[in-house]
């Protein structure tokens, strides 16, 4: 991950609902209400807030003036899922803007962050249609590799995780389709790196850490401070070109989405300009390596959170909508997320308090509806290729769908244009998303659901067992569940031969 954290590292049967938002998780010990996080917005501050509104046809002009008469300014909005991002000085916009006959068309309002806006206010953005974006283009020349005389690129041999989902294999058949663009919602892409560069749709490229609005720039999306995104790239759809590693879908075009701000935190409202521009653009796949600031888990009975996690969703499901499908990091945190109770580390952009959680708090985007979570797996030796689950990674019976290698995984750094091994959930999921994009590339009519659901059923089956070894010795929540659906590894190890198999 980009900054220190457990979400995005390089290392009940009562759910209580937010509008729109339904997991589908095994319910929390924990009973009464979450421990309160009251977000300070004093004057004179600039604070950032999301805005959702009510679907009636009046509302959304009614919101806008609503938000007018409470001294904010629109940043975004997005008209699609009736969400607007504001900013204001006023410490009382939050209670302001749901006053009066206009304020009647908001469903909820919430704070997105615990600090100020450390960017300002950008110049004020009109919502986008979805008929004034048009999907871009491939970029440069790149001719498919579909051959079975596969020539190994030079580093191939030093990834263990592509031989543990057959990827070498599956590269026997396809490399997958130049029509699949992927989404790597991160800190950016290496613009130049040799393994990459052929394969980055710049056309499709944005920065969602302007404010959370949609910044064309020319070089917006390229990192600034992390790598984190290109490793993950790397793992994707790095080329078959003769150079270092190749990916697991090494034919993909992927677009640079960056959610992750110089300082490593990626907020509701950069999410959410991430999913909607997925969806906008058109793309297939999107993979996200990381849990949303500054919670690490978002509770439905506080109402900032609770209006946070509407809009996140509904953008996913938004996107989803356009044919979208999402895969997610579930966690380094060696957590059950079935039955975890307390948070120590949130919030994470100011002074971190001990909080209890209960039934309504949930990871996102992981946890949200119909996203892939994953879990991460580590090698067991050098000598096989037998695995076990990583001593990091999260787990929770009905809540991961799917493992995939993170342990020591070699992928494209920006440092000299080179390669390095990075550690967590968020280096599992490109795996998943890589192996979405062949599937993607078999059965371009599929749907996110058909997708999902292929990979699921095509997973090679994982029993029970114990997990890596701690190096702290800490207890480690036991893996419960049949081969095949269980805590540790859901659905089982992805296989990217079964993906490409006719």
């Amino acid at each position: 991950m980009p900054h220190v954290r457990t979400a995005l590292i390089g290392l009940s049967t009562t759910i209580a609902l937010v509008a729109g938002f339904a997991p589908g998780a095994t319910a929390l010990t924990t009973e009464g209400d979450s421990t309160p996080v009251p977000i300070a917005t004093p004057d004179g501050q600039i604070s950032a807030y999301i805005v959702n509104v009510g679907d009636g046809r009046t509302d959304w002009g009614q919101a806008h003036r609503a938000v007018d008469a409470a001294q904010g300014t629109v940043v975004q909005d997005w008209p699609q899922i009736r969400v607007i991002i504001v900013h204001s000085t006023s410490s009382d916009f939050r209670t302001d803007v749901v006053a009066g006959p206009a304020g009647r068309a908001i469903e909820s309002v919430g704070a997105t962050r615990t600090v100020a806006v450390k960017e300002g206010t950008p110049g004020t953005t009109t919502g986008l249609s979805d008929a004034a974006l048009a999907r871009g283009g491939a970029q440069g020349e790149f001719a498919n590799t579909d051959t079975e005389d596969v020539v190994a690129d030079p580093r191939e041999g030093e990834q263990w995780d592509m031989r543990v989902i057959k990827a070498d294999r599956a590269h026997q058949v396809t490399d997958g389709s130049r029509d699949v663009l992927v989404g790597v919602l991160d800190s950016g892409i290496d613009p130049d790196h040799p393994d990459l560069a052929a394969n980055i749709d710049t056309a499709t490229s944005v920065n969602c850490t302007d404010a959370g609005r949609v910044d064309r720039s020319e070089t917006g999306w390229h990192p600034t401070t992390s790598d984190h995104g290109t490793h993950v790239a790397g793992t994707i759809a790095a080329a078959r070109n003769g150079t270092g590693i190749v990916g697991v879908a090494p034919n993909a075009r992927m677009a640079s989405v960056k959610v992750v701000n110089d300082d490593g935190f990626i907020y509701p409202e950069y999410a959410i300009c991430g999913f909607m521009w997925a969806g906008l653009q058109g793309m297939d796949v999107t993979n996200n390596s990381y849990y949303i600031d500054p919670f690490m888990y978002y509770c439905s009975d506080q109402a900032d959170q609770a209006a946070a996690m509407e809009a996140v969703d509904r953008a996913v499901q938004w996107s989803t909508g356009k044919g979208v499908v999402h895969a997610a990091a579930a966690g380094n945190a060696r957590t059950d997320l079935t039955n975890n109770t307390v948070d120590t580390t949130s919030p994470d952009d100011s002074t971190p308090i001990r909080r209890d959680i209960n039934e309504g708090c949930f990871d996102i985007p992981t946890e949200l509806p119909g996203v892939v979570t994953v879990s991460s797996f580590a090698r067991k030796s050098s000598t096989t290729l037998d695995t076990w689950l990583s001593n990091f990674s999260n787990r929770g019976l009905g809540i991961i769908d799917v493992g995939a290698p993170g342990s020591s995984i070699l992928s494209t750094i920006v440092k000299d244009n080179g390669y390095g091994l990075k550690n967590g959930t968020s280096m599992a999921t490109p795996h998943v998303a890589g192996v979405l994009a062949l599937l993607d590339g078999q059965h371009p009519g599929w749907s996110p659901a058909q997708l999902s659901a292929a990979l699921e059923r095509q997973a090679d089956d994982k029993a029970c067992e114990a997990p890596q070894p701690d190096p702290l010795n800490r207890p480690n929540p036991a893996c419960v569940g049949p081969v095949g659906d269980n805590s540790y590894a859901g659905e089982g190890m992805i296989d990217a031969l079964e993906a490409v198999t006719p």
